[in-house]
């Protein structure tokens, strides 16, 4: 597939984001696309708004995989793109809409071209919440098509194109989804006394917290804790009965993260007797972390480099979250960077990846997979 073709498909796609478990559009679009290919080459299922892809080996005797993810995000575009959303307060704003389109370019090259072993392509919704890979692990077309080792990408606006980054071991962090929500007595804002302020409450939790990362996690292990959103109150000149915070935690180990959940959790507690009122702590969604397979790293590093089809940098381990972490607990893989070269970040208004790079992809994991499968 020519870059051309694979910048069409990433554009339509882009502007079509949805959030997690509402990928209808996506997955219509998707199935519109593969089944254009022979049905001797290819098998497709449905799991709720995803896909599973197999393209068949000529004498399979294991499954290589290949996961992309399928969801947007809550933001609203600013790109100035031509072909920018169409859903309002939606964006691709983390990539998945080159993820995707990679996923189809690798797709369309192996059904063209046979390998021995089988290929099996994962449509992963929700990866942005509340978490698409767990699920989808649990499904019984995993148990069907169990993959012997599985591989993925994600966008790397600070890269340029034509280099991909990653390393053995931890390549991102534990994350998980915090929400605390508090409930008080509230009343007229002229008689503080006779009211608990969960404003208040919540003002003080938030600083209180920033204490967890400096005197209860290892120096030498890392976390953050950031609280995104406070909402609490309903008018200016009432005390507000209820607050509730959401945000996120980050660690580099699942040690550390059950030892700040505990602490965050011990705080509250200690909020309760403190504000006189109750507090509760969940965590929607959580993603381990993700552990790339030694072996199979380092042989793909070399392999890309040694064959020239990128250049290759060793990166460092990220504070960023992947439930792709989920599918390398229970299957070897790897998860690299890929550089699309954007002056904004990710989950910025206005990402603008260069499309050139879906070329590199596709080149990369085509060779890759060809060398490994055959």
């Amino acid at each position: 597939m020519k870059l051309d073709e694979l910048a069409a498909i990433r554009r339509e796609l882009h502007q079509i984001p949805e959030l997690g478990f509402q990928e209808y559009k996506t997955q219509a679009y998707l199935l519109n696309h593969l089944l254009k290919h022979p049905e001797d080459r290819i098998e497709i299922e449905k799991w709720r708004t995803g896909l599973f892809v197999k393209v068949k080996g000529t004498a399979p005797e294991q499954i290589l995989a290949y996961r992309a993810d399928m969801d947007g995000l809550s933001i609203r575009e600013d790109t100035g793109y031509s072909f920018s959303s169409v859903h309002q307060n939606r964006m691709h704003a983390c990539g998945h809409d080159f993820h995707m389109t990679i996923a189809l370019g690798i797709i369309d090259h192996f059904v063209r071209n046979p390998v021995k072993q089988d290929l099996l392509f994962l449509f992963q919704p929700a990866e942005e919440g509340p978490g698409g890979a767990e699920p989808m692990l649990e499904s019984d077309l995993f148990k069907k098509w169990e993959p012997s080792m599985i591989t993925a990408l994600h966008i790397a606006p600070e890269l340029p194109v034509g280099t991909i980054g990653t390393k053995s071991g931890l390549l991102f962090a534990n994350t998980s989804e915090l929400v605390i929500e508090l409930e008080g007595k509230g009343g007229h804002a002229a008689y503080p006394h006779l009211a608990e302020d969960m404003v208040v409450a919540a003002s003080s939790l938030v600083t209180q917290m920033q204490s967890i990362v400096a005197r209860n996690v290892d120096p030498l292990d890392s976390a953050v804790i950031t609280i995104g959103t406070i909402t609490g109150g309903s008018a200016q000149n009432i005390i507000a009965q209820q607050a509730r915070l959401e945000g996120t935690i980050r660690t580099l180990s699942p040690g550390s993260m059950e030892q700040v959940k505990k602490r965050i959790e011990a705080m509250v507690s200690g909020l309760e007797t403190a504000y006189q009122c109750n507090g509760k702590v969940s965590y929607p969604a959580a993603y381990y972390q993700v552990y790339n397979s030694s072996g199979l790293v380092e042989d793909f590093m070399q392999f890309v480099s040694e064959s020239g089809l990128a250049e290759v940098i060793r990166s460092k381990e990220a504070m960023t979250g992947e439930d792709f972490g989920y599918m390398l607990k229970k299957y070897p893989g790897f998860m690299f960077w890929l550089g699309v070269d954007s002056p904004y970040g990710l989950h910025h208004a206005k990402l603008q990846p260069k499309e050139e790079a879906l070329e590199t992809a596709v080149r990369v994991m085509t060779a890759y997979f060809s060398s490994k499968a055959n």
